[in-house]
């Protein structure tokens, strides 16, 4: 099989499906409403001629009998939150589940669930500190300087974005992490060939956009949009209150951002709202690259591992509650 992707394809998916995922290390995960799969290409055997290809191991699993707190869900805002914490549930198992596949179970057994989960409280300490403590603290001591309540909002929120813009593009630079944002691209391709009906294979889903509307990284660029609109209506205050209510107003950014990208979803075909999604399509280019044709195999593997447990739209609306940003 040729290693040679297409370069920036145009084909993109016309419809959506209840199905989207994560890259992992040398892998992909693929989910959709009641099951989960994760696909890794293994180290290839030792003595293997050079540009020899490790086979792809793939784990399935099924959603509990409530994943979502269905009542629940089925509230604005809350469910934003509440599919939010799932995702990352999902993703940092399946994190787990590829470092085993490419360190082998012996070196990874130390790993328990009590050190991802600590794993996660520090990723979630380190993104408030940065994309929300930072700017209000930084933007505080100049704030007499301002004049302007108005004028204090804006420079938090554009500042925020910027830190935001900054950590991307440092990341991208990031040779280490080059290999990921293919699989990335690769778990973009291959869903958008699916939505459209095309031949599972690589080398049709090489044909597709690596950007995806539903991607993760355009709803994160809603939420510091979104973040200058809510802060505005908690006022201005002492330094520690605005910190506080930097933190605790984040399950309502969330879940309005959410809100917002399940609309635009539901009304991508406008043109207004294509304008309005494009910054965030644009942003990908920062967190995928192009995947090579063993690459798209593996997510080809976690998708077709995900579809042969579900038929994509004999689902209960209720049950699609936060595949709207999954992809």
């Amino acid at each position: 099989m040729s290693e040679a992707a297409v370069r920036e394809p145009s084909l993109t998916a016309s419809r959506d499906a209840p199905v989207g995922g994560q890259a992992v290390l040398e892998g992909v995960m693929m989910r959709g409403v009641k099951h989960w799969a994760v696909a890794v290409r293994k180290p290839a055997p030792e003595g293997a001629p050079l540009g020899t290809h490790g086979e792809i191991a793939v784990e399935e699993f099924q959603f509990g009998a409530h994943p979502r707190l269905r009542a629940i869900a089925r509230v604005p805002i809350l469910r934003g939150v509440i599919a939010l914490f799932e995702s990352l549930g999902i993703g940092f198992k399946a994190l787990s589940i590829a470092a085993s596949a490419q360190l082998g179970d012996e070196e990874t057994e130390e790993v328990s669930g009590f050190l991802w989960v600590a794993i996660l409280v520090v990723a979630f300490a380190f993104a408030i500190g940065l994309f929300f403590v930072v700017p209000v603290t930084l933007v505080s001591l100049i704030r007499h300087q301002l004049h302007s309540s108005i004028l204090f909002w804006l420079i938090e929120g554009l500042l925020r974005t910027a830190i935001f813009l900054a950590y991307l593009t440092l990341l991208s630079k990031m040779g280490d992490l080059r290999r990921t944002f293919e699989y990335h691209g690769a778990e973009h391709k291959t869903i958008s060939c699916y939505e459209a009906g095309d031949e599972l294979t690589p080398e049709r889903a090489a044909q597709y956009s690596r950007l995806h509307p539903r991607c993760g990284t355009s709803f994160l660029l809603v939420v510091m949009i979104v973040s200058i609109f809510v802060f505005a209506i908690a006022g201005l205050h002492a330094w520690w209150i605005l910190v506080l209510t930097r933190i605790v107003g984040i399950p309502l950014i969330v879940g309005v951002s959410f809100e917002l990208i399940k609309w635009a979803g539901r009304n991508r075909s406008r043109r207004w709202v294509q304008l309005v999604m494009f910054p965030g399509l644009q942003l990908q280019r920062l967190t995928t690259r192009e995947p090579s044709l063993d690459q798209l195999e593996v997510a080809i593997a976690g998708l077709n591992a995900v579809l042969a447990h579900e038929t994509p739209g004999s689902f209960d609306p209720h049950e699609l509650v936060g595949m709207e940003v999954v992809a």
